[in-house]
This record gives C-alpha cells, sequence and structure tokens, in this order.
C-alpha cells in the first residue's frame, strides 16, 4: 500500500530516479494557515548532500510545490497535494547492475513478484521516497504542536560501540550526527568516517521522545499503539527491528525487577522509571512515550561483493555511484514524521469516537 492509516490518510507517489516524488494527504481541517518555514526546514533536515557523511547527491527539497488545495493560504478541507521535483537523478550510473541482483537489496524479491526488472527500479525503495513522508510530518507537526502542545525528539543514541552518556535535546541539531550528547558527536563521526575508508559500514540505533502525548490512544484489537508504531517504523528502508521502553534489556530480569509502582505526582499518576515506554496495555499513558529502531549498515558499499546475474550465474560486482555512507542523520526525521502522523491520526480517531458517543 502507497497510503498510510485512517483519518490523517496520506499517499506518496514517485521514485528516486523519476521526475518528481510528492503526498496527497487526505485529511486536515479547514482555514489553517500553513507554516511553510517548517516545511521547508524539515526537508531540509531530511535532504541529501548535506554533510560529509552522507550521500553527495544534490537535491532542493526545499523548493516544493504545493499543487492543491489552499486558497488564500489557508487549507481548504480538500486533499493538499505536494510536489517535489527531482533535479540530479542519474540512472545511468546503475547501468551495471542491468543483469545483476544486488544482495541484502530488493532486486530478487521484486523481479519475483512483478515479473519487472527495471534496474533503475528501487527508486521507489529508496531513501529519496521518505521526502514524501516527511512533508506529511510537517503538516501534521504544526497541528500536533499548535493544538495539542505535543513535542517529538528523535536522536542518534548508539554508532556501532559508541554509546550516548546523557539526552539533551536542545544540542540535536547542534552535529551533522543529530545525537542528544554532544561530548561524543565527533567520535562517532570519526567511527563512521573510518568504517566508511575501508568500504563498509556499520549498525546504528535511534531514539525518539514523544511529550504530552493525550492519554487513551489506541484502536481494539488489531491497532494498538505499539503495533502501529513498531509497524509505521519498520516501514522505513533499512530499519530491522523496534522496540518500546525498557525494550530487550529486561530478557534477563524477572517480573518483580522490571514492574513498577504506581505513584502520584502532579496530580497525575507516573512510575518510578517509565519501563513501559508510555504504553500500558497498549495504550498511551501520561508519561513519554519512548522506543528505538535499529538500521543495518548501509547495503551499497564500495567493497567488491558476489553476487548472482539474471542467468542463475555467480558473479562479482562494485558500485561507483553515489550513495550514504550513513544513512543515520537523515533517518532521524523520517522517524520523527512516521510517530507524528500516527500520533495525530490516534488523536483524530479518538475525537471522532467522543464525538459521536457525546451525540
Amino acid at each position: 500500500m502507497n497510503t498510510h492509516w485512517s483519518l490523517y490518510r496520506f499517499t506518496t507517489f514517485g521514485e528516486s530516479h523519476g521526475p518528481a516524488l510528492g503526498v496527497v494527504i487526505d485529511w486536515f481541517p479547514a482555514g489553517i494557515t500553513l507554516d511553510l518555514d517548517l516545511i521547508r526546514n524539515e526537508l531540509i533536515r531530511r535532504k541529501p548532500g548535506q554533510s560529509k557523511i552522507t550521500t553527495a547527491r544534490k537535491e532542493d527539497d526545499e523548493l516544493f510545490e504545493i499543487v492543491s488545495w489552499v486558497f488564500g493560504g489557508k487549507t481548504t478541507w480538500h486533499p493538499l497535494t505536494f510536489l517535489v521535483k527531482n533535479k540530479q537523478q542519474k540512472s545511468k550510473d546503475y547501468s551495471n547492475l542491468k543483469d545483476l541482483y544486488r544482495p541484502n537489496h530488493a532486486d530478487l524479491t521484486y523481479h519475483k513478484k512483478y515479473g519487472i526488472r527495471d534496474h533503475r527500479w528501487w527508486g521507489r525503495s529508496s531513501g529519496r521516497e521518505t521526502v514524501s513522508r516527511v512533508i506529511a510530518w510537517a503538516v501534521a507537526k504544526q497541528l500536533l504542536r499548535d493544538s495539542f502542545g505535543i513535542e517529538m525528539y528523535a536522536f542518534v543514541k548508539q554508532v556501532a560501540h559508541i554509546k550516548i552518556s546523557k539526552i539533551d535535546y536542545a544540542s540535536i541539531e547542534s552535529t551533522i550526527m543529530r545525537t542528544a550528547d554532544p561530548d561524543v558527536a565527533q567520535e562517532m563521526v570519526e567511527h563512521i568516517q573510518s568504517v566508511a575508508s575501508e568500504w563498509d559500514s556499520i549498525w546504528w540505533i535511534i531514539e525518539c521522545h514523544l511529550l504530552n502525548v493525550p492519554v487513551g490512544l489506541w484502536e481494539p484489537v488489531f491497532d494498538k499503539l505499539k503495533s502501529r508504531l513498531a509497524g509505521s517504523m519498520l516501514s522505513i528502508g533499512g530499519v530491522l527491528w523496534f522496540e518500546y521502553g525498557a525494550g530487550f534489556d529486561t530478557v534477563s530480569v524477572t517480573w518483580k525487577t522490571y514492574n513498577e509502582w504506581y505513584a502520584l505526582k502532579g496530580g497525575k499518576i507516573w512510575t518510578a522509571s517509565n519501563n513501559y515506554g508510555g504504553i500500558q496495555g497498549w495504550i498511551s499513558t501520561w508519561e513519554p512515550i519512548i522506543f528505538r529502531i535499529a538500521v543495518k549498515p548501509t547495503s551499497s558499499i564500495y567493497l567488491k561483493q558476489e553476487t548472482v546475474n539474471t542467468s542463475w550465474e555467480k558473479v562479482d560486482f562494485q558500485i561507483h555511484w553515489r550513495h550514504d555512507p550513513c544513512i543515520l542523520p537523515r533517518v532521524v526525521p523520517v522517524v520523527e514524521a512516521m510517530a507524528a502522523c500516527d500520533i495525530l491520526d490516534f488523536i483524530l480517531l479518538q475525537q471522532a469516537r467522543s464525538n459521536k458517543e457525546a451525540s
């Protein structure tokens, strides 16, 4: 499906090596003046060519077009359509892959599923596709911020063996790593550069905090908050696992260690350490929602690799095009994007249910 979720519904379209990408947002209230600077800023955070550890491809993603439906600078209840044109697509860079299946990519599985062998096709599975998601997030962010006071902070938590030791939201945008601990940012950069110099890549972890989320968000029983967030995060290319709260670190402890007593604080119920990550009984609490994702090492590396071709012959291949030695900084706004769209959708669903019950 290229369409995401229920009331705050958006459909993405376009390819990395096509003329443009875009998104159609099928729900947004009328009479709201869109914060165009906010949208531009989020696109700049995601776009390629922003630092020495990302791809050299240059795209003016912040020069988006609003195709419909804004009148007099305000939304009109009709679908909002945004377009971002591609300028530096270089399909010829991939001509040596015409008859090859790259390892750890979707070349082979796509060919088997659809019977089509377009060696440029992964533009739809490329990270470039996420530009559409970030536009949907930027629009949602305005409403979440202005109407509900919700804040979101995704940041790099770990690169290989290098972990952060503190969390400072204000420092996230101060380094090219987008980590919440500026004291380890340079060490992370240097390690990435060292691995890249050997034509290799590494794992990393991103953590996301959602603050001031309303209590009670979920839809029974197949649309639990944790399952929605997990599905959205795992839809991001390169993300291989998802955890929330204390996560997998609790596998060695018993229930009496993991469980937390309730306590009253500021007129609300809180727990000692929020092991549940702001989700209990699959439903949001008052506490911060905290989750993490792990992103696999970049599959496109300059090292020579073994694979098979379309004639089922064993061959060697080596890439010669632009790629991200580290997609980490550019994934951070995409994680926020998917989380924001999920939370807004749940809020709208809850409001719709409350209005129905009230009538």
